[in-house]
């Protein structure tokens, strides 16, 4: 599934690169006086196109909805006959973003800054009750359910695999989607642990005994004294077996 979100969300951001340039026309209208410019509707289609057009045929894993906002009520624009829209420099179209909006053809040139939303609707783990910071996360701790994946920056965690035996980095609570950030590998011992040393290269496996110097956490670098004295590291396998980086 998460593929399938980077493939979408890199289809949605390349579709406003090239779906440009798009001019539409704009007589003089002032937002002050509660008129919604012509151009505001031509760039809500514009935006669903580029959605609607890039995502995976068939079903989706992920229902997009944009929704643009409104411009500053005290702006008031010149006669234009090309308005582009484009996307400013550092923004994405994900969650609270804006588009830009320039005047090319006009007595006056301007550029604009619109308000708009990209909501992307699929499924994700959410917390059941109530997680306390530090606990080991199990089966029973999450359920899946369709919640907003650009509700927030952090991306969020589809696969059990990742989360499965990971500890909680601070509490969570109940109806929380399951992001980055929020969780941790569990340490599997201590230092001053003893634990089973594995060396494997071309045609040769080896293992032995050595003692812990620091805490392992799986997939993560430990150092261990070997029965020589000889202080090496290497990677957490388990709770009891690190393979040595040779």
């Amino acid at each position: 599934m998460f593929k399938h979100f980077l493939n979408s969300t890199r289809c949605l951001l390349q579709a406003v690169a090239l779906a440009g340039p798009v001019f539409f026309a704009v007589g003089a209208l002032a937002q002050s006086d509660g008129v919604r410019p012509d151009f505001i509707d031509s760039t809500q289609q514009w935006l669903d196109s580029a959605v609607a057009g890039n995502l995976p045929a068939g079903s989706s894993p992920l229902r997009m909805e944009v929704t643009v906002g409104e411009l500053d009520s005290r702006l008031r624009l010149a006669p234009c006959t090309r308005v582009e829209p484009y996307l400013p420099v550092g923004t994405r179209l994900w969650g609270k973003t804006r588009l830009g909006l320039r005047c090319l053809q006009g007595s006056t040139k301007w550029n604009v800054f619109l308000p708009v939303t990209i909501k992307a609707y699929g499924l994700a783990w959410v917390v059941k009750d109530q997680v306390a910071a530090g606990a080991t996360l199990t089966p029973d701790d999450l359920m899946e359910a369709e919640v907003d994946w650009a509700e927030r920056r952090e991306a969020i965690i589809s696969n059990p695999d990742q989360w499965l035996g990971q500890v909680a980095n601070r509490m969570l609570s109940s109806g929380q989607a399951l992001r980055q950030g929020m969780i941790r590998p569990a340490q599997v011992f201590r230092a001053g642990a003893q634990v089973r040393v594995l060396a494997q290269g071309p045609g040769f496996s080896i293992t032995s005994d050595g003692q812990a110097l620091s805490a392992g956490v799986v997939g993560e670098s430990a150092r261990i004294k070997m029965s020589n004295g000889q202080v090496m590291s290497g990677e957490v396998l388990d709770s009891r077996t690190v393979r040595l980086e040779i």
